[in-house]
């Protein structure tokens, strides 16, 4: 409990990022996209159509930034001070942490192992911590590399406590050589750490190598005949902490999950799995709080929990009514330096209206949330009201909402009612766990409508709205170093792949019942978080921004005029010279070099316009009913490479790689920028052409030195793809995309010229 003496320094507090300055550039930028919409209307009957197409392309960037402006008004955070828990608080609350995982394949037992241990090191107090790690694989290996691992966290996390070492994921703490000194005992309890780590890691690759003698083990009799999407419940305490006391040398509670699976059932992917966590966890510790984390999001600031009780615990009026704590995802991977920036940005701006969007990993939740209460359903002392207390605590009701497990029933009704959970041995709720597993449980229950929410891939964008409406706020911190530490699919398909289910969800919110489009003033959240979440509608904008790309060419093709003319070109050249110059600041602003804003930009924008694309493809299939949206699980690699954050806690500095290599492969995904890359080669060809023969018009209506430009800025973003056209192997353009794209472009260029007409 907190101790309520107002007289103590608080545990966190709200830092306002708020910039006049900022505010005027942004307001700039939307005044010139204004003002180039009004100039448009005013010349549109003196242009062709593709004046028109022109303005309906800029208008759905105005409706963008618009948005993007109300969003970052106003910029906040939480600031925590962990150092004063101690003073505040005498019994910390237990939390349980989440780790999904689907695929011993594209997600390697190793990297689901480094961040459970890195979990299990955290700086907290060992018995109020349970590790729950959900495997929707049902693989025999996941699981023997949980117990291996298990048998070393014995060792790393007494190590990690006793040194106070920062690092507590292995893989990354092992890469920097052992640093000479005087402390012989360091040396040798380092050596030996290191030592059972590589043990561990060549146990798990023997075992991943030739896995038949794991059928002659009693342990791994549950896996026996099983597939991943065919097998039943299985549930298995890996480690359980029955000391008790919470000191440096215990180890925090270790639980396996797989729930039932068959082909005949729905299991609603990820959503279905992070429900079973919350119903097994429920079950058998019941934690008031949850971190949850993916299997590739190690914990890179071992003080991360204790930072978000202090937010959780502060002692004011609105205490309550904080339904998450979110960190921002950040990775040791640099080209992913545009998605640091959006979070900085936007993630703070959507922070000072009524909180961050969840993410989907690195989250915090409160467990009477997530069973979904609402922010009125609380007294000021966090009781429940007696209007809830009717409406939740009915026998019929709980049934009815949650499952007809009693022990779940239970369960629920100590987490609404905030009692503490006596301990008990976790295997004694094994069969309980296995009860609420089966395929049938939910079925006429609430779950989907509470927990984590149904129909989308993106269950965390979706959930996050339902928390909202609620009336819920919630909360954003980003420390330094970042708490959590990740990396991101390999420069290429895998990474289009990842953004297309992510935009593919995103849409899909748009058209169930939390759509921000449904019902604008419905529910308890705020205008402005309200126009925040319209923030997905970013993902439609691949449509008009792929014409636009192709826009310059064709008019240089046709010679007819795009931007304006005369001393009104200013708008357009200042419009795209300040948005160049603000972006280049953001990023400079947050320690990136130009280089890296360059080539983050051109990568970023190959990954998002072919991944949106195909995004809206898979919603146009699925409202149509042609096909379903699946879930594709994004390939996961270990990093050779040391984070660039480690290098500020006095470690060496390492080089980057080379980002401005861009992987191809024969996928379709790679055919628009190669087709955008190709049109706009032959449209500065043919302008040059045109040039010298004197033929080119300046006046008149024609195409001249500006649209020129435009075409040379959209080969500068699409750098990666020229490359392409001239690198072989993984870095160069497959011959089927290049002659695909090229006969698009023949079409393109026979359209243009009037060929066809």
């Amino acid at each position: 409990m907190a101790d309520s003496s107002s007289s103590l320094l608080p545990l966190c507090e709200r830092i306002s990022h708020k910039s006049y300055i900022l505010r005027i550039v942004d307001l700039t930028i939307l005044g010139l996209l204004f003002s180039l919409l009004l100039y448009r209307i005013m010349h549109m009957s003196e242009n062709d159509n593709i004046w028109l197409v022109a303005f309906l392309c800029e208008s759905c960037f105005s409706f963008i930034w618009l948005i993007i402006t109300c969003i970052k008004w106003s910029p906040a955070e939480d600031k925590p001070y962990p150092n004063r828990l101690d003073e505040r608080v005498h019994d910390f609350p237990s939390v349980d942490m989440f780790v999904p995982t689907a695929d011993p394949v594209r997600e390697p037992p190793i990297i689901v192992v480094n961040t459970v241990l890195s979990l299990l090191a955290v700086n907290y107090p060992t018995n109020k911590l349970a590790c729950y790690v959900s495997d929707d694989g049902c693989s025999p290996l996941t699981y023997f590399s949980l117990t291996e691992a298990s048998k070393f966290a014995k060792i790393w996390v007494p190590f990690c406590k006793k040194y106070n070492v920062r690092v507590r994921a292995p893989f990354r703490y092992f890469l920097n050589p052992l640093v000479a000194t005087d402390d012989s005992v360091f040396s040798k309890d380092w050596k030996m750490t290191k030592r059972e780590y590589e043990k561990l890691c060549r146990k798990i690759e023997d075992a991943t190598g030739d896995s038949h003698w794991l059928d002659a083990d009693e342990d791994f009799e549950a896996f026996s005949n099983t597939k991943p999407n065919d097998h039943s419940t299985i549930v298995k305490v890996v480690w359980e902490n029955k000391g008790g006391v919470g000191d440096d040398k215990e180890v925090p509670h270790l639980v396996y999950i797989s729930r039932e699976k068959r082909p005949n059932y729905l299991h609603h992917y990820k959503t279905g799995a992070m429900n079973f966590l919350l119903r097994v966890s429920g079950l058998m510790t019941n934690a008031p709080y949850m971190l949850n984390v993916d299997c590739d999001m190690y914990a890179n600031e071992p003080d991360v929990v204790r930072q978000a009780m202090c937010v959780f615990l502060q002692n004011s009026k609105n205490s309550n009514h904080c339904a998450f704590v979110q960190f921002p995802q950040e990775f040791y991977d640099s080209y992913t330096n545009e998605f640091a920036v959006l979070q900085s940005y936007l993630g703070r701006g959507v922070a000072g209206i009524q909180g961050p969007i969840y993410c989907g990993s690195g989250c915090f939740h409160t467990r009477r949330v997530m069973y979904g209460l609402s922010s009125d359903d609380l007294e000021d002392n966090g009781s429940l009201s007696s209007v809830a207390t009717w409406e939740f605590l009915d026998e019929d009701s709980l049934v009815r909402k949650y499952g007809s497990s009693k022990e779940m029933v239970k369960s629920v009704v100590g987490a609404l009612q905030l009692k503490s959970y006596p301990q008990k041995s976790l295997t004694n709720f094994i069969e309980a766990a296995q009860e609420v597993g089966h395929c049938h449980y939910e079925y006429q229950t609430s779950w989907g409508n509470l927990g984590w929410l149904y129909d989308s891939v993106a269950e965390d964008i979706n959930t996050s709205i339902g928390i909202h409406l609620r009336g819920w706020t919630s909360s954003f911190v980003s420390p330094d170093p970042p708490a959590f530490l990740g990396s991101t699919p390999s420069v290429g398909l895998e990474a289009i792949v990842q953004q297309r289910r992510w935009a593919t969800g995103a849409i899909e919110v748009l058209f169930n019942k939390q759509s921000p489009l449904i019902g604008m003033f419905r529910g308890k959240i705020k205008f402005r978080q309200r126009l925040a979440y319209f923030w997905v509608l970013i993902c439609l904008s691949s449509i008009p921004e792929l014409i636009y790309f192709l826009l310059p060419a064709y008019c240089l093709l046709h010679n007819s005029a795009l931007f304006p003319k005369g001393p009104c070109l200013c708008i357009t050249a200042t419009l795209v010279g300040m948005h160049c110059l603000y972006s280049l600041w953001q990023f400079m602003n947050l320690g990136f070099s130009v280089q890296s804003w360059y080539v983050a930009q051109s990568i970023w924008r190959i990954i998002a316009t072919s991944s949106w694309l195909f995004s809206i493809q898979d919603i146009i299939l699925k409202l149509l009913r042609i096909s379903k949206i699946g879930f594709v699980i994004a390939k996961k690699t270990m990093p050779e490479t040391r984070s660039v954050y480690e290098s500020s806690q006095g470690e060496d500095d390492v080089p980057k790689s080379d980002l401005g290599k861009f992987e191809f492969d024969s996928s379709c995904h790679f055919i628009p920028g190669t087709f955008i890359m190709l049109v706009n080669l032959a449209a500065i060809a043919r302008f040059f052409v045109r040039l010298q023969r004197s033929s080119c018009s300046h006046g008149g209506g024609g195409s001249g030195f500006a649209e020129a430009c435009g075409c040379i800025l959209v080969i500068m973003l699409f750098y990666p793809f020229l490359k392409g056209l001239f690198e072989h192997g993984k870095y160069g353009i497959p011959l089927s995309t290049l002659s695909k794209a090229a006969f698009l472009t023949v079409l393109f260029v026979v359209f243009s010229l009037g060929i066809l007409v």
